[in-house]
């Protein structure tokens, strides 16, 4: 380990674990009420960053766009801003108070969603999705900010995977309800009334959290911004985690921003007949995943061989084989059904990727780490994935070659193998460095 490395990890060493986080923790119906309000957070976040795919094609036909427009739509527009803004929100969480950070990202977000729905123009709704973004780019780094204050240490792998379970959540009810509203009223009247219901929830939060405990010591608040960052970076260990989530961020937002139009184009679904099918089954998988991930990730650590990445990583490369040959099904409820492992590893990941960057960055930097894995999957794979997969389609639109969208969605699988080969590496790397400390 090189020396820049050995001083990346040295304050995660010297620092005991919280007991407590400068005030009590939480218990009984309040430690609840806060994990379900931050449930509902995460759930209208997801769903307002779905639903431009669910009501892709709609939003297509109405203002006259090409599949390369809806890439950049769904990629670049989003995953620059929120990747960007992601770090210095999660900062100011760690720094000041989480839930004040949390309820304006929540408002933020909920609005321009709102905005969305007024959109005549590929610029105008462009420009809401930056502003979505921004909003959502510190929902996650201060709700596991709050939540390390707030809850004790004993319940916090449960909390974490609670409020992780609102991405799946948020991505069933996005792709049942948002289909099949949008078949009835209209892609404008969903995005409206989904901005309308998050402001409402948002403010939620200020009457359950009560004020926030101050940091446990004053290392993570006297450190430079730019230091902790790129600490984290300078540790190998850190990198292959890094590494292995920008691989993921090009599996996932493609999976997520095109699967609905393929099955829709090459199976002649309706709107509400993928959107409750794929949203469903999605929904599921996800409730499965980051509950069950969680647990299985509490007693990975309790067994104190320190891997803990190795079961997500032999997930993602059997998800890998099965989405290609979704691709390719000859039925559409086959390939729906073959998409379902690749559901199941994305939300099986969340605990297993956040709680093993919470282990290496150890206590006060756990919202800036979180902040880095986010960008990681949410910076370089959402923003050209999504456009990849467009020109692909077009091209091959153009060029009356069929299954074109197919073609581009391939970058799913490679992606998907290249993250499980990366996630075993970092297996091996943390389960060293957590035996030495």
């Amino acid at each position: 380990m090189t020396e820049i490395a050995a001083r990346s990890i040295a304050p995660a060493q010297t620092r005991a674990p919280p007991a407590a986080s400068g005030g009590e923790h939480v218990k009984g119906l309040r430690m609840a009420a806060i994990c379900m309000v931050l449930l509902l957070i995460n759930a209208f976040s997801q769903i307002d960053r779905i639903l431009p795919f669910i009501l892709a094609e709609k939003i297509k036909a109405d203002l006259s766009l090409t599949d390369t427009q809806m890439g950049l739509l769904t990629g670049p527009a989003f995953a620059v801003c929120y990747a960007l803004l992601s770090l210095p929100l999660a900062r100011a969480a760690d720094r000041g108070s989480p839930r004040l950070v949390l309820v304006s990202c929540v408002l933020i977000w909920s609005v321009m969603t709102t905005l969305g729905g007024f959109a005549a123009s590929f610029m105008f709704l462009a420009l809401t999705r930056f502003g979505v973004a921004f909003g959502e780019a510190g929902a996650v780094p201060a709700g596991h900010a709050l939540i390390v204050r707030k809850i004790g240490l004993e319940r916090r792998g449960l909390a974490i995977g609670l409020f992780a379970m609102g991405i799946p959540l948020g991505t069933m009810v996005g792709f049942a309800a948002g289909g099949a509203t949008a078949d009835v009223f209209g892609w404008r009247i969903v995005l409206m009334g989904a901005g309308a219901i998050g402001v409402l929830i948002g403010l939620l939060i200020i009457l359950v959290s009560g004020p926030t405990p101050p940091l446990p010591t004053t290392a993570a608040r006297d450190e430079p911004f730019l230091r902790t960052s790129l600490d984290l970076l300078s540790s190998p260990v850190f990198r292959w985690l890094f590494t292995g989530t920008i691989f993921l961020g090009f599996a996932g937002a493609p999976f997520y921003a095109f699967s609905i139009p393929f099955l829709i184009r090459t199976y002649r679904f309706t709107a509400t007949e993928v959107g409750v099918s794929f949203g469903m089954l999605q929904g599921l998988m996800g409730i499965i995943g980051t509950l069950g991930g969680g647990r299985w990730f509490d007693f990975a650590v309790r067994s104190g061989k320190g891997r803990v990445l190795g079961p997500p990583a032999i997930l993602f490369l059997i998800a890998s084989a099965t989405t290609t040959a979704a691709l390719f099904a000859p039925t559409g409820w086959m390939s729906i059904a073959l998409f379902v492992p690749g559901m199941l590893s994305f939300s099986f990941m969340l605990p297993w990727g956040f709680g093993a960057a919470h282990l290496i960055a150890g206590p006060g930097r756990q919202a800036q780490a979180t902040s880095l894995v986010m960008i990681g999957s949410g910076l370089l794979g959402p923003a050209l994935g999504p456009l990849i997969v467009g020109i692909v389609s077009d091209a091959a639109s153009a060029a009356d070659i069929p299954n074109g969208l197919g073609l581009g969605l391939l970058i799913v699988p490679l992606s998907t193998v290249l993250a499980g080969i990366t996630l075993l590496i970092a297996n091996q790397r943390i389960g060293a460095f957590l035996r030495q400390r």
